[in-house]
């Protein structure tokens, strides 16, 4: 069972500043999305169910060196790092990704968390799939490996729906498949020897994709605060009541 995960280095959320409405992100450090990381995790049981091999791929900037290391100490087995000069929009992503699975075939399974930890598109994995022309299934929060086929249970807004497809096949995953783990320091010590190949994008042997995408701008939503005093719990309940919130003892 040999078992893609592909993975998307972000900057860590909860140490992004806001000024000025913009993001600063220096001297923010870098990381996988926490679905991501449940995919990974969803891996590496299904390995250890059933034995075989985790890959993590990665396509981005080469700080991924780096980075990826957190994913080799929780349980990947190797990892393949595209590298690009920026970090690209789903389309590139997406037909980069399909590029590199190409160069790892024959892979039986592909995973990718629902959406990233930054813009939350829930495109790659489509996108993946239709490229290499692969069955695909999203919102999964349960994976269950057979012979030639997995089934799935995806969890839908007002249901939950078990479907079942051949290998290979693309797989999203929800968050609340799993608890992803946390390493250990024998783990992380141990990830600096796991292998790891890099290539730059232009190697892959297609057409560098053009961005789809413009960004125009990234701004923080504007809050205004009223800064209303209230020296006393009159004052206060006189406040909100004004608001609308009413009912107040």
């Amino acid at each position: 069972m040999k078992i893609v995960v592909a993975m998307k280095q972000i900057p860590d959320l909860q140490q992004i500043r806001i000024r000025n409405r913009k993001p600063v992100l220096d001297d923010v450090p870098l990381t996988f999305g926490n679905i991501d990381k449940n995919a990974l995790e969803a891996a590496v049981q299904i390995r250890e169910a059933m034995g075989g091999q985790v890959i993590v791929l990665c396509v981005g900037t080469p700080e991924l060196e780096d980075t990826v290391k957190e994913a080799l100490a929780a349980g990947a087995d190797e990892a393949r790092l595209v590298i690009c000069a920026d970090n690209p929009e789903s389309n590139q992503s997406a037909r980069l990704i399909a590029a590199a699975v190409r160069q790892i075939e024959p892979v039986d399974l592909i995973l990718f968390g629902e959406g990233s930890g930054d813009n939350y598109s829930s495109q790659v994995g489509s996108r993946t799939a239709q490229i290499l022309g692969l069955p695909q299934v999203g919102y999964a929060n349960q994976i269950d490996v057979q012979e030639n086929a997995v089934r799935i249970v995806r969890s839908l807004e007002d249901c939950e729906e078990v479907v079942e497809v051949l290998l290979p096949a693309v797989v999203t995953v929800l968050a609340d498949i799993n608890e992803a783990r946390t390493p250990s320091v024998t783990q992380i010590l141990k990830a600096g020897k796991k292998p790891r190949e890099m290539v730059e994008a232009r190697n892959l042997g297609i057409e560098p994709p053009a961005s789809l995408i413009e960004t125009i701008s990234n701004l923080a939503p504007e809050m205004q605060r009223k800064q209303i005093a209230a020296r006393t719990v009159a004052e206060l309940v006189k406040a909100l009541e004004s608001e609308g919130f009413g009912g107040i003892e």
